[in-house]
């Protein structure tokens, strides 16, 4: 497995690879690396003869108060299970190599970044539209990867792609969720042991929106529910929707492609999660 941290020495080795006619797989993360990732480059295999992943800690989309400075940097753990996982090349920048002082792009996907984090997050997702547009520029993949944890993040993304006709196919992987059904998340570390104990909630409401919604109830009822339970339980809750999956528009009583969204403050941990529904 290489280790580069500089454009050139990724472009190159990547282009080396195109004129072999070899198909290159990119998966960008954090870092701090847990068992969702590592799906992730299994996955990437499936698809491509090379795989990259990146591991850069984005400025960029965290906000003021947020935890940039506490995030976990595990580089030397990450590399020694991507090279396990069999990844061929590990993009580590620094700051200075994607953002340099004197940049003044920014890259933001207006409508469908607006509500849920979008709205709690303000610029978060302006710093994620830039930091994957400057890393599909870099890499230049055939194809990408990301979990659909974040499916918001996922359907910005897509909208990226599509607008600026990116010649990248885009593939979305289903969470990775703990014994217990909590997402796995890097964040999930920040949670103290009787947080830890009832984070799970949080999937068992998703379970049970979806069961009412099946069930006939109705698109508010079930919101108002899921937030009295949430709320009950000792979570924050920032939301709790159900939209659909085309737009994340509000979900209307005649649509059947659906996505259940929450997001919810445990202790000092934000942490979302999300639930596929087709009726």
């Amino acid at each position: 497995m290489q280790i580069f941290h500089t454009v050139s020495e990724i472009r190159h080795c990547v282009q080396n690879w195109n004129s072999t006619c070899e198909r290159v797989a990119f998966v960008p993360t954090m870092g701090n690396l847990h068992a969702g990732h590592l799906q992730l480059v299994r996955e990437a295999k499936r698809h491509a003869n090379k795989v990259v992943v990146s591991i850069f800690v984005n400025p960029m989309q965290f906000g003021i108060n947020e935890d940039f400075a506490a995030y976990p940097r595990t580089e030397i753990a990450d590399c020694e299970q991507l090279a396990i996982e069999g990844c061929d090349l590990v993009f580590l920048p620094s700051i200075e190599t994607i953002y340099a002082p004197t940049a003044q792009t920014l890259v933001s996907v207006s409508q469908i970044s607006k509500n849920y984090c979008g709205a709690a997050r303000i610029g978060h997702f302006d710093g994620v539209a830039t930091v994957v547009c400057k890393l599909f520029n870099i890499v230049q993949p055939s194809v990408a990867l990301f979990g659909l944890k974040d499916f918001q993040q996922f359907a910005v993304i897509q909208t990226l792609v599509r607008d600026l006709h990116l010649p990248i196919e885009l593939i979305g992987v289903p969470t990775v969720r703990e014994a217990d059904g909590l997402a796995m998340s890097s964040r999930n570390g920040y949670l103290n042991e009787q947080e830890r104990a009832t984070a799970p909630k949080i999937y068992q409401t998703l379970q049970q929106a979806r069961d009412d919604l099946l069930a006939g109830q109705t698109i508010a009822d079930v919101e108002e529910r899921a937030i009295s339970v949430l709320t009950q339980s000792g979570f924050d809750v920032d939301y709790f929707k159900v939209a659909r999956r085309s737009d994340l528009q509000s979900a209307m009583p005649n649509d059947d492609a659906l996505i259940i969204l929450t997001a919810v403050k445990h202790g000092k941990t934000r942490l979302i999660d999300n639930l596929r529904l087709d009726r």
